[in-house]
């Protein structure tokens, strides 16, 4: 949930700071890049953050070799595609890996359901979420 609501409030703060003269965030499409930035930076924090990252290292399924190098790694790439995606020469680009990543890791999220994990979403609400989240950030590439 914290997640969405990263997403939804700083789309709305920087939206706000649009219509009040910050002229970069004075359209949707830069105001939702912010909103995206802001939810993969949080959730990049729970990447490396010890007792969340104990919990995300045990939503791997367990067929995946080293889980908490694949932590790592989402981790490091969640925080290059949240700064990728403010930046408008890389900002399609990063949506779009963002996006191929979070596809990818949707079946972690699903096993993680499966076993009950702690820390773990219902898989219903996990995947309107994770539509959700895959349409903000699709909706980044438009122009």
């Amino acid at each position: 949930m914290e997640p969405l609501i990263a997403l939804v409030v700083g789309f709305l703060a920087a939206r706000l700071a649009g219509v009040a003269g910050v002229d970069a965030l004075d359209a949707w499409q830069p105001s939702l890049r912010v909103g995206v930035a802001l939810m993969f930076l949080l959730t990049t924090f729970a990447h490396f953050f010890p007792k969340l990252r104990a919990e995300l290292v045990a939503m791997v399924p367990p067929g995946l070799p080293r889980p908490e190098l694949l932590v790592t790694v989402t981790g490091l790439l969640e925080l290059a595609g949240a700064i990728g995606v403010l930046v408008p020469a890389t900002a399609a680009w990063a949506a779009a890996g963002l996006i191929l990543m979070m596809l990818a890791m949707f079946p972690a999220n699903v096993s993680a359901a499966r076993r009950e994990l702690p820390g773990a979403t219902r898989l219903g609400p996990r995947t309107a979420l994770q539509v959700v989240f895959v349409g903000a950030t699709a909706l980044t590439l438009l122009a």
